[in-house]
């Protein structure tokens, strides 16, 4: 029996494109850009530098690059999610480290297979784009999950704040050096705004809006409603809280409940693929026979448009609201 190390070559490489990619970033910007770090960017920024002002310039232009880039050609589709998971490269250079993953990859397809030179870059070109994309989504996920699972934590400790008689704006500053990231860096940009003078409503309406999160803006509205008619702000947080906590444990119930139907349809969209990739290796030539006949071609582009319509419908089948 031959088998053929082709498909494995394919998987290594987009394998290699990720941590790389990972690797860049972490290099160029050191571990603090990790939501990993106990503490937050912006407190090691200001630790490093020391200029206030300087450091709410750098990460007010991280958070706001992304969906002002949103008109380049093709980038769109990844803006939304490179806003969320606030990215630090700016557009320009994710657009230059897909073209040089393309490159690497396509250096590692010549190397390792003997696809057509075109088939190669088209294959290049796929994982360039593809791995920067897997990457960002994968990043903006992990901090949308924990953003979420800080929040009530972060809200009750405002609430604890102005109990003893702190403003709000010193309680914000308060859940900015107290909370890891994400939060305690994206409440260190509202505190310095507050200190620079801008309203702090609007910045938590920037801030959620920036997010598109629910929980985010009931905390703005909480906020603007409570400067404009008065009230217990301490007693509306609280509130709140509950509130988030208990969305929060719901949501966790419900992903519980459906986890046996995503992994269900995670596993009958991918076992078609993962069958085609079993037989590339134990049987290369299991399509000998049929591949120079008129039909392949068309059968095959039709097998594939149906994979993706099976991948398109399991998605939407396992995608509960709530």
């Amino acid at each position: 029996m031959q088998l053929s190390a082709a498909p494995l070559i394919y998987i290594l490489i987009f394998v290699a494109v990720l941590v790389l990619v990972e690797g860049l970033y972490l290099t160029v910007f050191g571990k603090s850009i990790s939501l990993n770090n106990r503490v937050s960017r912006r407190l090691a920024l200001l630790e490093k530098s020391g200029n206030r002002e300087k450091v709410l310039e750098q990460l007010r232009k991280e958070m706001g690059q992304h969906m002002k880039a949103g008109g380049i050609p093709l980038y769109s589709i990844l803006a939304t999610k490179a806003q969320k998971a606030n990215i630090a490269f700016s557009p320009q250079q994710l657009i230059m480290i897909m073209a040089g993953l393309a490159v690497f990859s396509f250096l590692g397809l010549t190397i390792g297979t003997d696809a057509d030179p075109a088939v190669r870059a088209l294959i290049a070109v796929a994982m360039g784009v593809g791995g920067v994309y897997t990457w960002v989504a994968r990043k903006a996920k992990k901090r949308m999950d924990l953003m979420e699972e800080q929040l009530p934590d972060a809200v009750e400790l405002m609430v604890r704040s102005l109990r003893v008689g702190h403003p709000f704006s010193s309680a914000i500053g308060i859940v900015s050096r107290e909370v890891a990231d994400p939060l305690g860096t994206e409440f260190g940009i509202i505190a310095d705004e507050a200190a620079y003078g801008r309203d702090v409503s609007e910045s938590l309406k920037e801030f959620a809006e920036r997010m598109d999160s629910q929980d985010l803006r009931f905390l703005a509205v909480a906020v603007t409603i409570q400067q404009t008619s008065g009230g217990n702000l301490a007693e509306i947080l609280h509130g709140l809280a509950q509130v988030i906590r208990a969305r929060f444990k719901l949501f966790r119930r419900v992903r519980a409940i459906t986890a046996e139907a995503k992994w269900s349809g995670m596993f009958l969209s991918a076992f078609p693929i993962g069958a085609l990739i079993m037989i590339q290796i134990i049987q290369p030539n299991y399509y000998d026979d049929v591949k120079d006949t008129a039909s392949f071609i068309p059968a095959a582009l039709v097998v594939g448009v149906l994979l993706v319509i099976n991948v398109i419908f399991m998605k939407v089948m396992v995608n509960i609201k709530v």
